[in-house]
């Protein structure tokens, strides 16, 4: 095996550590939380918090170099496939970005997402 290719395996290795450890903390923690699967270049995200009233919150997880604005699109897009999946309205999904801050606890790990998002308000054109 190359050493490139043992390199990648270790890296995803180390996000599907990262997708679980934060899965059960959150758990833990009291959140309704279940880790998505794959679903090829439809992507929905790694995990979804099912929240009290009947909204979603999509997160993609992340343990790699940071990259906010990839991370952010990403995340969006795989919301749009999450709600589309499910004929979900697009307005009960939000999503995040959860990246691992190396050295800290999952508690300490970076939530990335967009103000417009955030404050709730209409996109900017």
């Amino acid at each position: 095996m190359s050493e490139i290719a043992a390199r990648n395996r270790r890296n995803k290795r180390r996000g599907a550590d990262w997708e679980a450890e934060l899965r059960d903390a959150l758990r833990a923690a009291g959140l309704d939380v279940e880790r998505l699967r794959l679903t090829g270049k439809d992507d929905e995200g790694d995990l979804v918090i099912r929240r009290d009233d009947g909204r979603f919150l999509v997160v993609e997880a992340k343990n790699a170099k940071f990259e906010p604005s990839v991370f952010v699109g990403e995340a969006d897009t795989e919301r749009t496939n999450f709600a589309r999946h499910r004929g979900l309205d697009p307005a009960l999904v939000e999503a995040v970005v959860i990246v691992r801050r190396r050295g800290a606890s999952w508690r300490r790990a970076y939530v990335l997402t967009t103000v417009e998002r955030y404050f709730g308000l209409e996109a900017d054109r």
